[in-house]
């Protein structure tokens, strides 16, 4: 998947308007959008949309952002959704893979009073967002079946942190943040799971979330979340691999299968080795996916 489109749960318009958005996933939110007075409507909107939009064949797949552990709402949102089927939750706060663990066994549990299968529903982590969370990046390993992604936050690691700022002028990422961007990257990778770009608040920028795009892509990232619909296409066209960067990959490919025994292989004056016939593989599957 590579954009992952934000739609509050208590507004069935923006539900309704998020299904033809363009987007790989829809993130429902119960979580920082929605204010404490509204959490019981926005669990009864969003099990509205789910019963109406799982059944659809042709469609995004649809996460739902529950609350953390420590809001004392992660019950009441998993009693509320897991029978309307979504295809995951996200699941913010995330402090390790413990917190998987445990995120699992309540999932687990509402899959069997709601007559749906073990291991149903997905799980995305949210892996950045306390200062406890940062220790334990590299805990996710082998935590869940279920955990098919994680993603990182800045907006509430920096009130943790006392912040005044998470942003440079020029809208860059300060110190702390791409710290907790790196961590993610790197506990993705080691969980062998999508690496997942947090969200461009500025979302009237289309420069800045290009930009935001292609270095995150650059590094590894393979998606990107969005705040607003008006950011899918960019982010769909960035993490989409290029006719230039697919015919690159073939020729790599190529050039091993010619010389199977060969751990390096010259292309035009470039040598490439083992490491980059990997990396021209997973460039091809992701190609394939979204072709």
């Amino acid at each position: 998947m590579r954009s992952f489109l934000f739609i509050p749960g208590d507004s069935p318009k923006k539900l309704d308007k998020g299904i033809g958005s363009g987007a790989d996933a829809l993130l429902i939110d119960l979580e920082d959008s929605i204010s404490p007075q509204n959490k019981t409507q926005a669990r009864a909107t969003t099990l509205a949309f789910l019963k109406e939009a799982v059944p659809v064949k042709q469609r995004p797949r649809i996460y739902v952002r529950i609350n953390g552990f420590a809001t004392g709402l992660t019950d009441d949102d998993l009693d509320a959704v897991v029978g309307g089927h979504p295809d995951g939750v996200m699941f913010p706060k995330a402090e390790g893979g413990a917190a998987v663990i445990h995120c699992d066994a309540k999932i687990t549990a509402r899959e069997a009073i709601a007559g749906l299968p073990e291991g149903a529903l997905d799980i995305i982590a949210i892996a950045t967002e306390t200062a406890q969370a940062m220790f334990l990046a590299g805990t996710y390993v082998g935590s869940s079946k279920r955990l098919k992604g994680l993603t990182w936050g800045a907006e509430d690691l920096s009130v943790e942190l006392g912040a005044e700022a998470n942003r440079d002028r020029d809208g860059h990422f300060l110190a702390p943040y791409q710290l907790a961007r790196s961590l993610c990257l790197a506990g993705a990778a080691a969980a062998q799971v999508q690496a997942i770009d947090t969200v461009y608040i500025d979302f009237r920028n289309e420069a800045g979330l290009r930009r935001e795009c292609d270095e995150a892509r650059r590094d590894g990232f393979t998606g990107k979340m969005a705040i607003h619909p008006g950011q899918v296409a960019i982010i769909n066209e960035v993490f989409t691999p290029t006719a230039e960067a697919v015919k690159r990959a073939e020729a790599v490919i190529a050039a091993f299968a010619e010389n199977p025994g060969a751990g390096t292989v010259g292309i035009g004056g470039v040598m490439y080795d083992r490491p980059h016939l990997e990396r021209a593989r997973q460039l091809l599957a992701r190609a394939k996916a979204w072709t």
